[in-house]
């Protein structure tokens, strides 16, 4: 959808941005606690040979499967939620008012009742599916992936604001100034 480019958007223009794929790849580092757990669960094949997670084969052991997915997403999103809410209250402390937290299934896990308001990045199926499939995932994969996430359409009416993100960075960029202004 674009969640990437408007978080490097903001961040070029000082706002503090806490991206919650970062802290998934933290929490799941060699001698974190969640890379044991799992491989407990999945195997020691999602391990490479110098110990981190195989993502890939993560990914295509839980997507097609909704139960491995709700195992990995029952062990990963507390700790992740854990680390974000610990990155607000520093925010806070620091004294920003304003600051967005990246979290690409918002919705899927309820986080938005967390937050003061919600941007949905939104652009057409696809578009999206373009977008996927320009970092290597074949047609199944990225099927699989938004079966797992809740529609657009459903996205876009649970949010705040929603921005458009079809054309190039000086539109997305005019959009989310609008809504950093708003909220």
């Amino acid at each position: 959808m674009g969640k990437s480019a408007a978080a490097a958007l903001l961040q070029q223009h000082g706002v503090p941005v806490i991206d919650t794929d970062q802290l998934a790849r933290q929490v799941v580092s060699p001698g974190q606690p969640a890379l044991a757990q799992i491989v407990h669960l999945f195997g020691s094949d999602m391990l490479s040979g110098s110990g981190e997670l195989r993502r890939d084969a993560l990914a295509r052991r839980v997507f097609p499967d909704p139960v491995a997915r709700r195992q990995l997403e029952e062990l990963l999103h507390p700790l992740i939620r854990s680390l974000w809410r610990d990155q607000v209250a520093e925010l806070e402390h620091l004294g920003h008012s304003k600051a967005v937290v990246v979290i690409p299934l918002l919705f899927e896990t309820g986080a938005e009742r967390e937050l003061s308001s919600t941007i949905c990045i939104a652009c057409s199926l696809a578009t999206q599916a373009q977008r996927l499939s320009l970092r290597g995932w074949t047609e199944d994969q990225v099927r699989q992936r938004l079966a797992a996430q809740f529609t657009i359409e459903k996205k876009m009416a649970s949010a705040h604001f929603v921005v458009w993100n079809e054309a190039g960075l000086d539109v997305l960029w005019a959009q989310l100034a609008r809504v950093i202004d708003a909220a």
